[in-house]
């Protein structure tokens, strides 16, 4: 009977509260998380910082690791982010074009050093391309562009278009995830004091080689990034009409994106498309001309603080908009 009592006790103390609280505590203690750093050698990518602050959530301590060919400045840049404890720098002519196959030895190297429990970059190309196969490497499952941190084991991402939220326990040693920009505020980039340490990059891979890269160059504001976004659809009906948007985007200094009818019609490059197989955006303002607001388009743009659509379903577009709903799984 006293057995039973004291089991029960027992039961009881590990269920409260308190006790919760202080395992939390003790977890978070012992976890660390390395963020991959998205850069051109000279400026660090936006979403990086929406990735630092998903790290500051977990708790433990927030390192970046910047690897390129002569990055000391993005080095330096990161170092007066709120959040960062440690800035990790690896230069090597290897990371030339920052190709995954060269980048993951360094980034297993650097997990085995520091013994980091959560390896996270933001979920643009480059994390997209670089983190499965970290995760592959590590034998262990990734999770895709989360949107919310319940836990430092527990986080939310969207499926079904953008329908249904999914709650997913991760239980492997070492959490790889990518992180939805749209979803976490950008890190302060002043008032950090974070330490800045050379790392020793591994031998060269050499199973690749970086050609060139070619970039469209635009006096706009980039279009994941912009606070304010004018998309076109097929019901502008030609790429000669798009002129219409480019010229209110000059006046508005908006980015200029377009619905994936637009695109596979050739109005214009796919670089601009908006939409679950294409950007995710969430300006201040979204205006939307001639987009019929296909269930895909919208899980591009439904984070957007203020969506206007116009053209002949512009009514029906704005009430879909504003009825939708995530269902939780």
């Amino acid at each position: 009977m006293l057995l039973g009592t004291l089991y029960l006790f027992t039961c009881e103390v590990s269920n409260s509260p308190l006790f919760l609280f202080l395992k939390a505590l003790q977890l978070q203690r012992f976890q660390s998380t390395l963020v991959i750093a998205e850069h051109d050698n000279e400026t660090l990518t936006p979403i990086t910082l929406n990735a630092v602050t998903a790290a500051k959530r977990l708790g433990g301590e927030v390192s970046c690791l910047v690897a390129g060919t002569s990055c000391d400045k993005v080095a330096q840049e990161l170092s007066k982010v709120q959040g960062i404890a440690k800035v990790l720098v690896a230069q090597h002519d290897a990371y030339k074009g920052f190709l995954p196959e060269e980048l993951t030895p360094l980034i297993l190297e650097t997990q085995k050093q520091f013994k980091y429990t959560h390896i996270c970059a933001g979920a643009s190309a480059f994390g997209k391309n670089l983190l499965p196969r970290v995760a592959a490497k590590l034998d262990v499952a990734p999770v895709s562009d989360i949107i919310e941190i319940k836990s430092p084991n527990t986080f939310v991402r969207t499926i079904y278009a953008g329908n249904v939220l999914c709650t997913v326990q991760c239980d492997e040693a070492i959490k790889v995830f990518s992180v939805r920009g749209t979803s976490f505020e950008a890190a302060p980039t002043s008032g950090g004091s974070a330490s800045v340490e050379k790392v020793t990059p591994p031998p060269p891979v050499g199973l690749s080689e970086w050609i060139e890269q070619k970039l469209s160059k635009s006096d706009r504001p980039e279009l994941t990034s912009a606070r304010v976004v004018v998309s076109g659809g097929r019901g502008l009906k030609s790429g000669e009409n798009f002129k219409l948007l480019y010229d209110l985007a000059d006046q508005l200094n908006a980015a200029v994106g377009a619905s994936r009818a637009a695109v596979d019609a050739g109005f214009v490059p796919n670089d601009l498309q908006v939409g679950q197989t294409g950007k995710i955006v969430a300006p201040e303002l979204y205006i939307a001309v001639g987009i019929s607001g296909a269930i895909q388009h919208l899980a591009g743009m439904k984070d957007s603080k203020s969506p206007h659509p116009v053209g002949d379903s512009a009514s029906d577009t704005h009430a879909y908009f504003a009825g939708s709903s995530h269902r939780h799984l």
